[in-house]
């Protein structure tokens, strides 16, 4: 199976790009946006955990849309959650609440863990009903040491 040379230079370029893309510093905010993630995390009785914080975004392109993320980490169990869209993107700070089950991470408890959280530009590109590519960039992001504790919600 022959692959064009356009075709292939076109892959390592779409590489490249990808690598840029999701390789932001830590800590790292553009264009006043901005976000944040509180040191108290909460077990819930429905068996999730929920991380908060607050973020800020810049109103939002016409193209894609703004997304947070959320990772708690304690002993070695990562999970990750989140993913809504940022519902207001008008350059002031807005509060965020995730939740994420815990169904397939039961080792998690009370105590000490990492918390991490990224604000996300995530859209897509080409033309017709097809797209050909998704991307996503990093707007900002942070994390911190957190303690997880019973909620009684």
């Amino acid at each position: 199976m022959a692959v064009s040379v356009s075709r292939l230079t076109l892959a390592a370029l779409s590489a490249v790009v990808a690598a840029t893309a999701f390789t932001t510093p830590a800590g790292a905010a553009a264009y006043g946006n901005g976000i944040s993630v509180r040191e108290e995390a909460h077990l819930n009785p429905d068996n999730t955990v929920t991380l908060s914080g607050t973020y800020r975004c810049a109103p939002a392109s016409p193209v894609g849309t703004v997304q947070i993320s959320a990772t708690l980490i304690q002993e070695g169990t990562r999970l990750t959650f989140g993913g809504d869209q940022a519902p207001n993107c008008d350059g002031e700070e807005h509060e965020w609440t995730a939740s994420g089950t815990l169904r397939m991470t039961p080792g998690v408890h009370p105590g000490a863990a990492r918390a991490e959280t990224r604000l996300q530009r995530v859209g897509t590109s080409g033309t017709g009903l097809i797209p050909r590519a998704v991307h996503a960039s990093n707007l900002a992001e942070d994390g911190r040491e957190v303690t997880l504790s019973h909620s009684l919600r």
